[in-house]
């Protein structure tokens, strides 16, 4: 999933800053595409193509929207389908976001595990402090109250 993440917010960078760049969207969906890894670069290759062809943006972002690494930078495309510098700033809000998930998703691992190392730790040291601390004191105490014979 991480390495999903990551490419995914690289592609949307890299979206954007040929948008940025003043390239045209199919141009710049294509050039992506073709360095995107895994399924998003097909989705992208897709709409790229469709555009092209003069295909509207609903329908040649159609299969983009039904991917879940791509379905916001779709929905995003139909919304500023005559401005390509608003799809810029629109695909790196969109790669910050995912950036932002992904490490709140490690940093909840994170501590997920440090929680599950506590308790064997705990389990551990919790007789050796009984034997070593605990029962000493109260041995000591119940000599000089008298209680033991």
């Amino acid at each position: 999933m991480a390495d999903s993440a990551t490419d995914s917010a690289l592609a949307l960078d890299l979206l954007g800053a040929c948008l940025s760049a003043g390239i045209p969207v199919p141009t710049a969906a294509e050039a992506v595409a073709g360095v995107a890894v895994g399924s998003v670069g097909g989705v992208l290759r897709d709409a790229a193509h469709a555009l092209a062809l003069g295909a509207s943006p609903e329908s040649a972002w159609q299969r983009a929207r039904e991917h879940p690494d791509t379905a916001d930078l779709a929905r995003a495309a139909c919304r500023t389908a005559s401005s390509g510098s608003a799809l810029a700033t629109q695909a790196s809000a969109l790669a910050e976001r995912i950036r932002r998930a992904e490490a709140d998703r490690i940093e909840a691992r994170a501590q997920q595990t440090s929680v599950l190392v506590a308790g064997p730790l705990g389990l551990c040291f919790l007789p050796a402090f009984l034997c070593l601390g605990v029962i000493p004191v109260v041995l000591g105490l119940a000599s000089r109250l008298n209680v033991l014979p």
